[in-house]
């Protein structure tokens, strides 16, 4: 019998899209439900402020080599 999975819609850029579905590949896709189109995703609901807190993360680490690379120019 087909059970339902409580999901919340996403949408973002294609950059921030490519950040959620590395997390999503590095925890065993354990995240994201359907990956609809460029800008959009469907995440789990139970699962929705873990990866807000890996993105957030992930972001931070990518922003930190940015301004690491821009200062020895």
């Amino acid at each position: 019998m087909p059970r339902a999975i409580p999901g919340v819609l996403v949408e973002c850029d294609a950059s921030i899209k490519a950040i959620i579905n590395r997390i999503n590949d590095q925890h065993d896709h354990d995240f994201i439900i359907e990956d609809i189109d460029d800008e959009h995703v469907l995440i789990k609901s139970s699962k929705l402020d873990e990866l807000k807190l890996l993105l957030k993360d992930a972001l931070k680490d990518s922003v930190r080599e940015n301004e690491d690379s821009s200062e020895s120019d």
